[in-house]
């Protein structure tokens, strides 16, 4: 592992060492305690207090279909963070109720946890993770590919304007009732072998685990609304905006695209930029 204490963006400083010939061999991630620029899908900005959260950037091996390496890794994520509240709720029940309620409650914290398309990760309607997808080319093929993430493990306040930020930490406290810091390193290492581990398996098996875990993915109709292409961030839109619909997710495309169902039966399709969920 690479590790350093702060950076402008572990994207950034990983992609610039991969073009100067500085990146050793043999590394395969970064990680850093704070980030001075963190980024994240269409211009939004990744708020992390120091030392507090997981900032890393996984070198990955290049893919024909850049966007399945949005969902292998997504998938690998929620699998990490799942195994995580997982263990705190079989530890509260053994502590405090019984090996019979936990039979009983199969998934109980881990049903709430899902994967916002295209690759944040939520927990109920608060954001846990997100993460930016990079590469470089060399003619037409990728020649390297880099995840960016940024999970949120142990704070517990925000500063900035986003709307709905929570954490690993917080998110236990409200399944255990435990509030209790978690180890970074142990996490970093966690989430590179679960990369590896679902890499390494058929697509069709990893894509229909992702569209089995989509938040929104089941039930509804869902309200969305469209928006104009532009510079702007991308953010979820509050209720009551203008233009919203109803409509339920019926697939996501190898492209990466959106299709909708709205009530009347028709379907649409939708690139990322192109949508906003409305929370």
């Amino acid at each position: 592992m690479m590790y350093i204490a702060e950076t402008n963006s572990t994207n950034t400083l990983l992609l610039e060492m991969l073009a100067n010939g500085a990146w050793p061999e043999g590394e395969k991630y970064l990680r850093a305690d704070f980030q001075t620029a963190g980024r994240g899908q269409t211009g939004n900005s990744w708020e992390s207090e120091r030392g507090k959260n997981l900032l890393c950037s996984i070198l990955l091996p290049p893919e024909d279909e850049p966007f399945y390496l949005t969902v292998a890794v997504s998938v690998a994520l929620h699998q990490v963070v799942a195994n995580i509240i997982e263990k705190e709720v079989k530890q509260h029940a053994a502590n405090h109720l019984s090996l019979q309620w936990a039979q009983e409650n199969p998934g109980f914290g881990t049903q709430d946890l899902t994967v916002k398309w295209p690759n944040d990760l939520y927990y109920k309607d608060h954001k846990l993770a997100g993460m930016l997808i990079e590469g470089r080319l060399c003619g037409n093929k990728m020649q390297h590919a880099i995840a960016g993430i940024g999970l949120n493990v142990n704070q517990t306040k925000w500063h900035s304007t986003a709307p709905n930020p929570v954490s690993i930490k917080t998110v236990c406290k409200s399944v255990s009732g435990e509030q209790k810091d978690f180890n970074i390193d142990e996490l970093m290492e966690a989430l590179y072998s679960e990369v590896q581990q679902v890499l390494s398996q058929p697509h069709m098996i990893i894509w229909e685990r992702y569209k089995q875990i989509l938040y929104r993915g089941k039930g509804g109709p869902w309200p969305f609304v469209e928006r104009d292409v532009n510079i702007a961030p991308t953010m979820n839109a509050p209720k009551g905006t203008k233009g919203t619909f109803m409509a339920r997710i019926v697939d996501v495309l190898p492209s990466g695209e959106l299709v909708l169902q709205d009530e009347t039966g028709e379907t649409h399709t939708y690139h990322f930029k192109q949508i906003r969920y409305v929370l």
